[in-house]
């Protein structure tokens, strides 16, 4: 399926369509085991995530709809995250020992990985409730799905137009005050707004990509570049939350200093790198660049 609003058809039809499609790819991924539960989730997270960027564009029209879906979809994300979660810490510890900067770095770092490894199979052999919790997803689905079929959403040129701009106009300044934020407090909450504000307008440069394909095909590759940057960076933090939650899983006191030494430093050169992307992606005013795709959609949808 495209993940793309075509400006020529019904505005509520073509967020049905996608909406309505997300959710039942996520149903179906959820009910068929085939290559593992585990990935199944994996797979199924990816569509919670474009459907949640898909209502933030509709917030100005539906606003309750949004906030109480939004909540939804976020909870069985969230209901589904345990054992990903610890596959992510093996593949960031992975990622951690490419950087390692002297022998003792690398060794401690590929224990602590192989300690992962361990944990990852420890919650994977539990289960975790994993298939309750996906039985309890696709029930919630349904419902989600009961609702976006439900909810009323503006067709007229005018009212379409409004509620492009003042969508992209609004994720937008998110963006850019998240950004702000990291240049002037750098806390590890300011990177993880940034990160999903980025994520969620690569999104809908993806969706409204057919008003201008060459400039959203190279903003859209840009904001991908930033949001993997930003997933390293957070995936870092992550770590270091777990290392300092559980620091006995870590080992002795060296290599848990050398663990956090890598994580600090590989952090700093990833955030040096994502506010100088960030800032070329998020160069212009966030009203002024909703505007113009306002104007994009009143033409395509004339």
């Amino acid at each position: 399926m495209s993940f793309r609003i075509d400006p020529e058809k019904p505005f509520s039809e073509e967020v049905r369509r996608l909406g309505l499609a997300l959710i039942d790819d996520a149903i179906a991924i959820l009910g068929d085991n085939t290559a593992g539960s585990h990935a199944a989730v994996h797979e199924a997270r990816k569509r919670f995530k474009r459907l949640r960027a898909l209502y933030r564009l509709l917030r100005s029209a539906a606003p309750g709809f949004v906030r109480e879906e939004n909540a939804r979809i976020r909870d069985i994300a969230r209901s589904l995250a345990v054992a990903r979660d610890a596959t992510a810490l093996v593949e960031t510890a992975e990622y951690l020992e490419t950087f390692a900067r002297s022998d003792a770095q690398g060794d401690a770092l590929r224990s602590i990985t192989a300690m992962l490894r361990i944990r990852r199979d420890d919650i994977l052999k539990q289960g975790c409730g994993l298939g309750d919790a996906m039985s309890a997803a696709v029930d919630a689905c349904k419902e989600a799905r009961k609702k976006l079929g439900a909810v009323s959403l503006p067709d007229e040129l005018k009212a379409t137009t409004r509620l492009v701009r003042t969508g992209w106009s609004n994720q937008g300044k998110k963006a850019r005050k998240a950004l702000a934020h990291c240049h002037e407090q750098a806390g590890v909450e300011h990177f993880h707004d940034l990160r999903k504000a980025s994520q969620a307008y690569g999104m809908h440069l993806g969706l409204m990509r057919s008003l201008w394909p060459s400039a959203m095909r190279a903003k859209r590759a840009d904001a991908k570049r930033l949001v993997s940057i930003l997933g390293h960076e957070h995936d870092l933090s992550v770590l270091a939350a777990v290392a300092d939650r559980e620091p006995d899983r870590f080992g002795n006191g060296e290599r848990l200093a050398l663990l956090l030494d890598a994580v600090i430093e590989r952090q700093q050169a990833l955030r040096a790198d994502a506010l100088e992307l960030a800032d070329e992606v998020f160069s212009g005013p966030a009203r002024k660049e909703g505007r113009i795709v306002g104007l994009l959609w009143r033409q395509a949808a004339k």
